[in-house]
């Protein structure tokens, strides 16, 4: 049972002042209550608004999240590759936060912990800035690689029309490799410096903006034209309506997710990676399929296809509908029942969007997202967005007034939705791994990578089955859940390039199989 708030805040405090005990990490504490049902909860904490700023702003999300009996805080701290934290890759932000030591990530983890919370890092993955004031660190990539920069050291993502910036917001191209290499080990740096139990990642996909809902507009970084130019053998710049072109930019933005996933793994192998799904629009019974969605289609991201692969733990999806417009909830409940019955082996959350609705429709949204489908399968858990806006009706009633209505109508009464504690879902694939991964890297003795090279993996004894993937723009290469036993990794080199294309590789349960091959040659 938990304790009583005064005393877990008083807890969190004292193990403040001692600062040399640490909690157990929380998705191992997720298994003692084995009473509690297996039900996530959460609140999304934007940075944007108080509620990080200072220790006593901890204090208080802390005493707010237990009083919804929430059991996982997704707390923003890398906005725009500026961090709420002091130990990253990524320099800290020039929010207003208290001054130095003060590391608003890691007082969220010892208060959060303490409490019994988990705590997720919630990283902005391609939105690179959005001020006309640059940011100060000369470090930051708006800095080294934004308007400023040129050639491969420019990687802002750009419109078919030449457009880079939609006012003063800036985004970084997915199919840029350096940009690439540069968010995942932004994102292990924050694994391997903070006790974090997950990572949820934000904007994992193309910008919105363009001009149909069929097809993205974005997508034209010289470097990534190139590329795509490079894979096709083509010589125009294709449009933006070019199916060949939207699947190859899809893919680019799956194997960033790919590359986040074992990148995190390889950090911390229990660690969960969640991400924010989009929700644009009917679901897809309503539009012909997951295909037609805006979500695949017009910001070219496959999250369905990522928990199908299993390289996303949690898909979160932003179902941000308003319960009082019936085409909107309408939406809502489509989208509800596509994520309770294609989460696979792994799991989806209903993010509904306080901010949107009264808090009588919020109620009404949690019932639902909490609900059976027609087929009976029913969603990992809600998140609410958000913290700082509890409710459409704050600007008239205050923050505090509307977020007491939705902790008396969540948890007050037998019939409330969540009148009594729950466990964080487990992870049996990563606390107890049936299978392993593979990866690799591809390069000419120059140090260049060996781009896009066809990569098979097919087994030599054991149950497992052929699989291709491409490296990408750095020569990497990675197989996820791969069956435990031997295989045979074949390399489709180009004609031009001289070196071993075979080697084996044994798979073992819960480990990543790194591939060594020796640095190729090109003829000249």
């Amino acid at each position: 049972m938990r304790l009583p708030r005064v005393l877990t805040i008083l807890a969190a405090s004292l193990g403040l002042l001692l600062g040399a005990v640490t909690a157990p990490p929380a998705h191992a504490r997720a298994d003692d209550g084995a009473a509690a049902p297996a039900q996530w909860r959460s609140y999304w904490v934007d940075a944007f608004n108080p509620g990080i700023y200072t220790p006593a702003q901890v204090t208080a999300l802390v005493e707010d999240a237990l009083d919804v009996n929430a059991n996982v805080l997704i707390v923003q701290t890398a906005r725009r590759y500026d961090c709420f934290c002091n130990n990253a890759l990524y320099p800290r932000t020039d929010a207003a936060i208290a001054p130095e030591p003060y590391d608003p990530l890691a007082e969220v983890v010892r208060q959060g912990h303490a409490a019994g919370l988990q705590v997720h890092a919630w990283v902005n993955v391609n939105t690179m800035w959005n001020s006309s004031t640059p940011p100060r660190s000369p470090a930051h990539v708006f800095n080294q690689h934004g308007p400023n920069a040129t050639g491969a050291d420019r990687w802002l993502n750009k419109k078919a029309d030449g457009q880079e910036r939609v006012g003063a917001n800036a985004y970084v191209d997915p199919g840029h490799p350096a940009a690439v290499d540069y968010i995942v080990r932004g994102i292990q740096s924050i694994v391997r410096n903070y006790d974090v139990d997950g990572v949820n990642l934000d904007y994992v996909r193309y910008p919105d903006g363009s001009s149909t809902t069929t097809h993205s507009d974005w997508g034209y970084n010289a470097v990534s034209v190139a590329r795509f130019q490079q894979t096709t053998g083509r010589t125009d710049v294709p449009l933006p309506s070019d199916t060949a072109w939207s699947d190859w930019r899809r893919s680019q933005v799956t194997q960033l997710v790919r590359r986040i996933y074992l990148g995190v793994w390889e950090v911390d192998p229990r660690a969960r990676l969640s991400m924010d799904a989009i929700t644009y629009g009917h679901g897809p019974q309503a539009v012909g399929g997951w295909r037609a969605t805006r979500t695949y289609a017009e910001v070219l991201q496959d999250w369905a296809g990522w928990l199908d692969e299993g390289i996303m733990d949690t898909a979160v999806t932003m179902n941000y509908k308003r319960n009082w417009s019936p085409d909107q909830a309408q939406m809502f409940s489509e989208w509800s029942e596509f994520l309770a019955d294609h989460q696979g082996e792994r799991q989806a959350v209903n993010g509904p969007a306080l901010y949107l609705n009264g808090v009588a429709d919020s109620l009404s949204q949690v019932r639902e997202a909490l609900s059976p489908s027609a087929a009976g399968n029913t969603a990992a858990g809600w998140s609410g967005y958000s913290y700082a806006a509890p409710s459409k009706d704050v600007a008239a009633n205050g923050v505090a007034a509307e977020r007491a209505k939705l902790v008396q109508a969540l948890t007050r009464g037998e019939d409330a939705p969540f009148s009594n504690e729950a466990a964080v879902p487990g992870m049996p694939w990563k606390t107890a791994p049936r299978d392993g991964h593979v990866t690799g890297r591809l390069v000419l003795r120059s140090g260049d990578p060996l781009d896009q090279v066809p990569v098979t993996l097919a087994p030599l004894t054991g149950g497992g089955r052929k699989t291709a993937r491409l490296s990408d723009g750095s020569g990497w290469f990675g197989f996820a859940h791969v069956q435990p036993g031997l295989y045979l990794l074949t390399l489709s080199l180009p004609e031009d390039v001289i070196g071993a294309p075979k080697t084996v590789v044994r798979v073992t349960k819960g480990s990543i199989a790194k591939t060594a091959f020796p640095p190729f040659l090109t003829m000249p």
